[in-house]
């Protein structure tokens, strides 16, 4: 009787016992994992062969990965001229953004972040635009005011100056006043003649050892003194006119506003323009590569810095008047004025 169940329960335990034929779910058939089964977690790990091993920090990359799951590896600090912004598992750097000849450097690159470029004074480029070139900021025309002046990222906004209707009351007023302006300008122009008459008498009454040395020509007639008439003025001969003194409205930034203007100067002229200014022919072949508007924008730049306070628009009109380029003088001149950089003194 023992034996008989002695040979039951060895059959139920045949029958209840694994025979391992399949393995595990996740496992192979020795009993490990494999790699598609391996689910490491986002942000923090990386998958290495079949193991998850920690992400380097920002600003380094992985030098040699983890010998064993959730451990980290060996890091690097970024070489110069690179860098990673997140932490990751890759084994290099990303090479730093170089900025294009018409932009700026907005913020150097570090180890954790790229370079920002921004464009350059007097160019722009939309953020929602591929930025291949840096576009040059629009002018408004002479009809036109500025509602926003340009950004790196904007353009220059302009809008229509609105013409101001002159109602029945108005003209009313105004006329009178015209009248009366031209009537202040008739006694003021005859007062200036009758001084003028009378000072060239009191030259010629004067000895000849106390007359002034220089020739002065007389342009009162004694037969227009006689009679009391002013010479008219198609036969006057009006004296050279000077240049006018320019007064900035706002200090430096006055200066730097009228930059733009002088891209007007020819461009046969600018290399004596900036040789007269005392800058060397070194330092202008070292902007040829530049366009021609930032060419004369760096070296106007240049000139200043070397200058210093006493920069002036002045010596510049005088400059381009010395190379007999009066019409240019007269463009910036007016243009300064215009806009509202300068005074007339």
């Amino acid at each position: 009787m023992s034996s008989f169940k002695f040979v039951v329960f060895s059959i139920f335990s045949l029958i209840l016992k694994p025979t391992g034929a399949f393995p595990q779910s996740g496992l192979d058939l020795r009993g490990r994992r494999t790699q598609r089964d391996v689910l490491c977690r986002a942000n923090l790990e990386y998958l290495y062969g079949n193991i998850c091993c920690l992400n380097c920090p920002a600003g380094t990359y992985v030098k040699s990965p983890c010998t064993g799951p959730g451990e980290l590896g060996k890091c690097e600090d970024c070489d110069y001229g690179t860098y990673t912004e997140h932490a990751s598992g890759f084994n290099q750097c990303f090479k730093c953004t170089q900025c294009r000849s018409d932009q700026e450097i907005l913020r150097q690159c570090s180890h954790t972040q790229d370079t920002e470029c921004q464009c350059k004074s007097g160019r722009f480029c939309a953020p929602d635009q591929a930025c291949e070139v840096c576009k040059k900021c629009s002018r408004c025309k002479k009809d036109e005011e500025v509602v926003r002046n340009c950004t790196p990222t904007t353009n220059t906004e302009c809008k229509k100056i609105q013409a101001v209707s002159t109602s029945p009351s108005a003209s009313t007023v105004l006329v009178p006043l015209v009248l009366i302006l031209a009537g202040v300008i008739s006694v003021i122009v005859g007062c200036w003649w009758k001084k003028r008459c009378q000072t060239s008498d009191s030259q010629r009454r004067l000895p000849d050892e106390r007359k002034p040395a220089q020739h002065y020509t007389d342009n009162c007639s004694t037969e227009e003194r006689k009679n009391g008439e002013r010479p008219s003025f198609s036969n006057w001969q009006p004296e050279e006119e000077q240049f006018p003194k320019l007064v900035p409205v706002n200090g430096e930034m006055s200066l730097r506003k009228c930059f733009e203007y002088f891209e007007e100067m020819e461009v046969d002229y600018h290399k004596r323009f900036f040789r007269h200014l005392g800058i060397s022919d070194n330092v202008i072949k070292s902007k040829e590569s530049l366009t021609y508007e930032d060419k004369i924008h760096d070296l106007l730049n240049i000139w200043m810095e070397k200058v210093g306070r006493e920069a002036s628009l002045n010596d510049l009109l005088k400059t381009l008047l010395d190379l007999n380029q009066r019409r240019t003088a007269e463009t910036v001149k007016e243009k300064a004025i215009h806009d509202g950089h300068y005074l007339e003194c």
